[in-house]
């Protein structure tokens, strides 16, 4: 099947979705692994490859974006209602 991600960075533990991707509907990676949203993944948003817990970093481009301010299962919906964002040097 045709991917519906992207992982951008191979250290990320997040990935993009290319499409809109319903509940309970199959993340295709493609390196061709596939798991199962738990809730609605929009157009351009995050979802976690796999389990993410309270304080654990989140990774996009290889490189920190935040971390959980919750736990997030496999297939969840990372975004700001579950993502601390905080300000680095040098900006993102």
């Amino acid at each position: 099947m045709k991917p519906n991600v992207i992982v951008i960075n191979p250290k990320d533990n997040v990935a993009v979705a290319l499409s809109d991707i319903g509940p309970g509907e199959a993340v295709i990676l493609p390196d061709g692994r596939e798991f199962v949203t738990c809730v609605a993944i929009p157009y351009s948003h995050k979802v976690a490859l796999a389990e993410i817990s309270v304080g654990e970093e989140i990774i996009k481009y290889g490189e920190v974006i935040g971390e959980a301010k919750e736990p997030i299962p496999q297939g969840g919906w990372v975004h700001t209602h579950n993502l601390d964002i905080e300000e680095r040097k040098g900006g993102r």
